[in-house]
């Protein structure tokens, strides 16, 4: 029995976003030193950053040493350790730091998800895609799939440093890790898809690093990511009340350290299912208009 070549060829829309989707990752994974240069930073600031704002010792025992006052020191470390739970939620500002990490992953991963359309575009390799069956829609998805599985990869490398390097780890559970990546994955489903919105106009890699370079960062700060956003500004608390990066955080440091939360779990999970659909969608509609030849 034979077929056509019509017949032999998979024009199914699962079978074109997982091609385009495997595309992506086969630049990544058959790249190792690229997957090591992409965890380095992360991994420096939990060595070096995390572990050089010891907050805790601060605000030890040690740190109250007041001439002709005299309280014992297990009075002293009870009061640290209320300061430290007061402030950062959990009994050490590493730990703290180390959840946040996951979120400074997710951000920069997503990040240069658009940069492929750029170079896809530049190299002529996005005409040849948009002359097949595959809907643009279809493109769009396949490179935020890939950012996605790139993202959550790595976030569970960094997971395991921070344990390494002295995470209080007492709180986690099987059922917490589910929950995190859960909100890991939403949060860097819309971050992709909305560095892929951006990128869609892009014409060169210069307007598109430009644009990464003005938005990162304060996404990055302007979050509670680094520092708990009660010690913020109005008018900064405003800004990280809509930030996503909030609630992914939020959605770990409730799960992982039993922290009280920035909102309730149910708010945080439904914020950022929101967020995917919106600019998913987003970029979807666009893709319709400006993936051209």
């Amino acid at each position: 029995m034979s077929w056509s070549v019509e017949e032999r060829v998979n024009t199914g829309k699962l079978h074109g976003l997982w091609s385009l989707t495997n595309r992506e990752l086969m630049k990544w994974y058959k790249a190792p030193f690229i997957i090591f240069l992409s965890l380095i930073q992360p991994v420096i600031w939990l060595g070096l950053f995390g572990k050089a704002m010891n907050f805790s010792a601060i605000f030890s025992a040690n740190s109250f040493n007041i001439p002709g006052l005299s309280i014992p020191k297990d009075v002293l470390n009870k009061i640290s350790e209320q300061i430290m739970q007061n402030t950062f939620g959990t009994s050490d500002y590493f730990s703290f730091l180390s959840v946040g990490m996951l979120s400074f992953v997710i951000v920069f991963t997503a990040m240069f998800s658009g940069m492929s359309i750029v170079w896809d575009r530049r190299f002529g390799f996005l005409d040849k895609v948009l002359s097949t069956p595959v809907s643009r829609s279809v493109i769009v998805i396949g490179k935020v799939l890939s950012s996605v599985f790139r993202s959550l990869l790595q976030a569970a490398i960094i997971l395991v440093v921070a344990i390494l390097l002295g995470m209080n780890y007492g709180s986690i559970t099987a059922l917490g890790i589910a929950g995190t990546f859960a909100g890991l994955f939403l949060m860097t489903f819309g971050l992709s898809a909305f560095f892929l919105m951006l990128a869609l106009r892009a014409t060169d890699w210069q307007s598109q690093v430009a644009i990464m370079n003005l938005i990162n960062l304060p996404l990055l700060f302007g979050s509670n990511a680094l520092f708990p956003s009660k010690f913020m500004p109005n008018w900064l608390q405003t800004f990280v009340s809509i930030n996503p990066i909030t609630y992914g955080t939020d959605i770990g440091r409730q799960l992982l350290l039993g922290s009280p939360g920035f909102a309730p779990l149910g708010f945080d999970f439904l914020y950022l299912a929101v967020f995917a659909f919106v600019f998913a969608s987003i970029g979807i509609i666009m893709s319709w208009r400006f993936l051209t030849k």
